[in-house]
């Protein structure tokens, strides 16, 4: 089994004066494959601002900078690529808007099939969830473990994981092959802070894999 890799979400709400900070704290930890810019009702003038804050932070550790939902803003911002929901821009869009070179993600919820759209499409991962309950979101489709083995005999195109993950519950989804666990709460609200979150997930992926 491939070694799992973390894929770190902003949260809800972040502050340009404080949030660097814990970003570089949390990268400090260990491997982290991406770090995704997600923010819900705020502004584009605003995710261009923290984007462009944020963005070298995460490239200079080696992560992929990855925009939610925005092809357009993340087109802008330059970033690695983008990460698209079933209710926001197609694949289709997300690619011309990015080009050949950068990451689309497609969330895929708990269908198979619209995984396997994704990934026929072209797309370069595909994210399963939710499987845990969430304070970030309220989730409207759930998932089991089951998903990700049926989806690592069958496919190619790497899977996330995503859905209130944290270092306590994310056990199974790494024996059931997720190729990255998404991140968010289970780092940044971790009792021993950011860097430790990171290192311990980094640690169970050593443990775990085969």
């Amino acid at each position: 089994m491939p070694r799992t890799r973390l894929y770190l979400i902003t949260p809800p709400a972040l502050d340009l004066a404080s949030f660097p900070r814990a970003l570089a704290d949390a990268l400090a930890g260990g491997d982290v494959s991406a770090v995704q810019l997600r923010l819900k009702g705020v502004n584009d003038d605003e995710i261009l601002r923290l984007g462009a804050a944020l963005k070298p932070l995460v490239q200079d550790c080696g992560a992929a900078f990855i925009v939610n939902d925005r092809p357009d803003l993340a087109a802008k911002l330059d970033a690695d690529g983008v990460h698209v929901g079933q209710a926001d821009a197609s694949y289709a869009t997300a690619r011309a808007a990015l080009g050949g070179d950068k990451i689309v993600g497609v969330t895929a919820h708990n269908s198979r099939h619209l995984a396997m759209e994704a990934a026929e499409a072209g797309a370069d991962y595909v994210a399963f969830g939710a499987f845990y309950a969430t304070a970030t979101k309220q989730p409207a489709h759930w998932a089991e473990p089951e998903i990700l083995e049926i989806w690592a005999a069958i496919a190619t195109t790497p899977c996330v994981a995503i859905g209130g993950i944290t270092i306590a519950n994310a056990e199974p989804l790494v024996r059931a092959g997720a190729d990255f666990l998404a991140v968010s709460g289970g780092v940044w609200e971790h009792a021993e802070g950011p860097r430790a979150a990171v290192a311990a997930f980094n640690a169970l992926f050593d443990e775990l894999v085969t």
